[in-house]
């Protein structure tokens, strides 16, 4: 079971812990861990190769990993006596359609849900060949086998469809959900994490909010919380028997609805020595109280999102969010005890223009001014479309990086610790996201320089002009990959374009998305 970076950082993912746990549970599995600077002693015969892959621009690393193994890259090319190469995770939930041709099989949705029906149904078949062994899987729901669904692709190259080769084939494969009562917490606490020591606890997944540009919120729908009593409680309690520091982690986590009893049982004399830290909170349940009771466990600042100054811009991508609620939220923490505020914002959203981004700047000096003492942190990054969300169709504006430096030209003279995200490396992210399987000649070409953005776009032009080797993918030879504007930069038609994971349903419609796409640029 890989993870596509070191040991320091993979083990920090939830994901990969529970994966990899739920797996060597199993009597019937011998699960080994492999990072790209250590691993667990590897079998002499593997049957499986995993990947949790939860950042696009991670991709890339699965061919050396694959390599490494002596494992062929391509699926087309690999025998009864290779592993089946199978993959989870939010990038390959979203789209898998760029790192399709790599893998056998993709798990699309929730690990806890998937994991044992896939181990299942394969152990039915095991002596099986290849071929009647993915057959048997494609038949599992929620299981994706690319090399079973063929693109077609027009005379003049347009992506017009991903289609079944066969009859008794699904025609679309729907995203699995986990409704159990508890979520995911840590199965391993180490003081080699890039978060020595931490044990995670997952108390939301997903996000009642809805930001229309928000992957964790749209693809992990519904919002599930666990109740107090029998599911957060009983993991923070296990994780505190081996270290007394404690990360409550979701998209929005003070919208637990018990959250504040948590907190309050935290504060219990027993749980002093206990450090206790959050991530991304919703600005409008911040209260002087939930400073103070972070503050006490150690905490020194808080994360909030706003992702504009703007409230046009957040009507726009539905941030329910007052300029008021942002200005007390600050005040609240510094009331509260807590010494700074993370803010996190983005650029080149849908019909921003440049007074949205000089509002940006203005909101954080006012609450500079309006909190002194209260130390400012604004995260910033290039707005990036995103599968399976509202703003899908969206392409990622030029104009942002100009933005990007309007905001350190307002901001940094003043004080405040500005934390762009790069806008090059953000247009990459949007070419893994929003790419066919045409794109994987150019992951394959790639390496060695994915560390460069000169490399990704020295490929791509390679592969424009037909000078890379030609691949296959669902019996289908590819053809030449689209224009960089057109993946990168074009807003797509809602009604023209055939999105590349138009077969794989999300937890909504695509009549769904298009509605609040209108309904945002209205």
């Amino acid at each position: 079971m890989a993870f596509p970076s070191t040991y320091t950082v993979g083990i920090t993912s939830l994901g990969y812990q529970i994966v990899w746990a739920t797996l060597a549970m199993r009597s019937d599995l011998d699960v080994r861990r492999l990072f790209t600077d250590q691993s667990d002693p590897l079998h002499r015969q593997c049957d499986l190769f995993g990947l949790s892959l939860s950042w696009e621009l991670d991709g890339p690393v699965l061919l050396d990993l694959l390599e490494q193994q002596r494992i062929p890259i391509w699926s087309e090319q690999r025998t009864d006596q290779d592993p089946i190469v199978f993959g989870g995770g939010p990038v390959l939930t979203a789209n898998p359609e760029p790192l399709a041709p790599f893998f056998d099989v993709i798990l699309l949705g929730d690990g806890e849900e998937l994991l044992p029906s896939f181990i299942d149904a394969l152990q039915e078949v095991r002596s099986e060949s290849r071929s009647v062994r993915l057959r048997r899987l494609a038949q599992v729901p929620g299981i994706y086998v690319p090399s079973l669904y063929a693109p077609r692709y027009s005379n003049d190259g347009n992506l017009q469809s991903v289609d079944p080769i066969e009859n008794d084939l699904p025609p679309t494969i729907s995203k699995q959900t986990w409704r159990g009562n508890s979520l995911s917490h840590s199965t391993v606490i180490t003081p080699e994490s890039a978060w020595p020591d931490i044990h995670m606890v997952e108390v939301v997944r997903s996000c009642p909010e809805l930001c229309r540009f928000c992957l964790a919120s749209y693809l992990t729908l519904p919002f599930r919380t666990p109740s107090l009593d029998d599911g957060l409680i009983p993991a923070v309690e296990k994780g505190l028997v081996a270290t007394r520091r404690l990360g409550l982690l979701g998209a929005s986590v003070t919208q637990h609805p018990q959250f504040a009893d948590l907190l309050s049982w935290l504060g219990h004399e027993r749980f002093d020595d206990v450090r206790v830290s959050v991530s991304s909170v919703r600005a409008a349940t911040v209260t002087t109280e939930l400073a103070s009771g972070l503050a006490k466990r150690g905490s020194k600042s808080l994360t909030i999102a706003i992702e504009s100054g703007s409230e046009r811009m957040r009507e726009v991508v539905n941030k329910k969010l007052s300029n008021e609620e942002i200005s007390a939220a600050a005040r609240h923490a510094k009331e509260g005890g807590l010494r700074a505020l993370k803010l996190y914002g983005m650029v080149g959203l849908p019909s921003e223009e440049e007074e949205d981004v000089e509002s940006t700047a203005d909101l954080l000096l006012q609450l500079k001014k309006s909190t002194p003492g209260l130390r400012f942190t604004l995260g910033v990054s290039t707005f990036v479309p995103k599968a399976q969300t509202p703003f899908q169709w969206q392409g990622v504006r030029p104009e942002a990086d100009k933005r990007l430096k309007q905001l350190a030209k307002r901001l940094k003279p003043k004080g405040i610790d500005l934390r762009p995200e790069s806008y090059g490396w953000s247009v990459i992210q949007a070419l893994l996201s929003r790419s066919d399987r045409r794109l994987a000649p150019v992951i394959a070409a790639v390496r060695g320089s994915q560390e460069s953005l000169g490399g990704w776009k020295k490929a791509y032009r390679t592969a424009l002009a037909g000078d890379l080797p030609q691949a296959q993918s669902g019996g289908v030879t590819l053809p030449l990959p689209p224009s960089w504007d057109h993946v990168v930069h074009d807003d797509w038609d809602t009604k023209s374009e055939q999105l590349p994971w138009g077969h794989l349903n999300g937890p909504l419609s695509k009549e769904r998305l298009i509605k609040d796409r209108e309904k945002s640029l209205d």
